[in-house]
């Protein structure tokens, strides 16, 4: 196992982790999911790479091997698809017999919808930050697509996978979210009380709290204005922001692959994180 030292909110790893774990990507052929792969399989891990696109997805393995990581494999994967789904399952299945590591990142946004998305750091951090809904056309279309791929999808995965997770025995689940995911900037206060009660969470209640996100001019009033110490941490240099992010790619994965390695002793549960650092949901 690494040597991990902690402190209060800190976790340090100050030895590689040197493991035959097997780790499932999701959305990594570009971007922060490429690079969590990259600096996985630098551990050692196995690692399947996932895309929607199989060419794509074939090509960010191929780049990953002229940089001298082998033991990375493709699987198709479009987590809105639930033969996709059961396909990957059933390739970790048979493959491996077991699954170590399951690492969510969302799955991002089609190209054709990003000039929806197109805005400067300027524009959403310091003390004249506006609304996202300034450069945002969140139309019901798109947010149900996202809900769709990023909640729904995250979830049948995950229950397909479970089964798999518990033949390791040291299994870990690692959701990456965005900063703005905290449960602070949600304006609509019986969701937050809600999602906020964790002893009290069920699925069902999460469940309702996305039917009513989507009946309710799905989610107006909801996209918080942001702030410079909200906004700025996690806001990485991608595609999705043509490339206005102040933080690389490899500073965006540290933080997954760090939880994602941490030995079982030291490994926390039901936390939110940001980057290293423990943080408040």
């Amino acid at each position: 196992m690494a040597e991990v030292i902690p402190t209060k909110r800190h976790f340090f790893i100050t030895k590689p982790l040197l493991c035959n774990m097997i780790a499932v990507v999701t959305g990594s052929n570009k971007g922060i999911g490429l690079e969590i792969c990259r600096q996985l399989a630098s551990k050692g891990v196995l690692v399947v790479l996932t895309a929607r696109d199989e060419e794509r997805g074939l090509e960010a393995v191929k780049s990953l091997k002229v940089s001298g990581f082998s033991d990375v494999v493709f699987h198709q994967l479009d987590v809105v698809d639930d033969l996709s789904i059961a396909s990957l399952a059933n390739f970790i299945r048979n493959q491996f017999g077991r699954l170590d590591i399951l690492g969510v990142l969302g799955s991002g946004v089609k190209a054709e919808d990003r000039k929806n998305f197109s805005y400067s750091v300027e524009d959403i951090t310091g003390p004249d930050a506006v609304s996202q809904k300034k450069f945002v056309n969140q139309t019901y279309e798109i947010t149900v697509s996202c809900l769709r791929t990023n909640y729904y999808g995250t979830k049948h995965l995950t229950e397909a996978l479970i089964p798999i997770l518990e033949q390791s025995s040291s299994a870990r689940i690692v959701n990456v979210s965005s900063t703005l995911g905290k449960l602070k900037f949600i304006l609509n206060e019986k969701a937050k009380k809600e999602l906020g009660d964790v002893d009290g969470l069920t699925e069902e209640k999460v469940e309702k709290l996305v039917e009513d996100f989507l009946e309710d001019d799905f989610g107006k009033g909801s996209t918080p204005k942001l702030q410079p110490t909200q906004s700025v941490p996690g806001f990485t240099n991608t595609d999705i922001n043509d490339s206005t992010g102040i933080f690389t790619v490899e500073e965006a994965a540290r933080g997954p692959v760090m939880l994602a390695l941490l030995p079982d002793q030291q490994r926390p549960s039901g936390c939110f994180f940001f980057q290293t650092e423990m943080s408040t949901f």
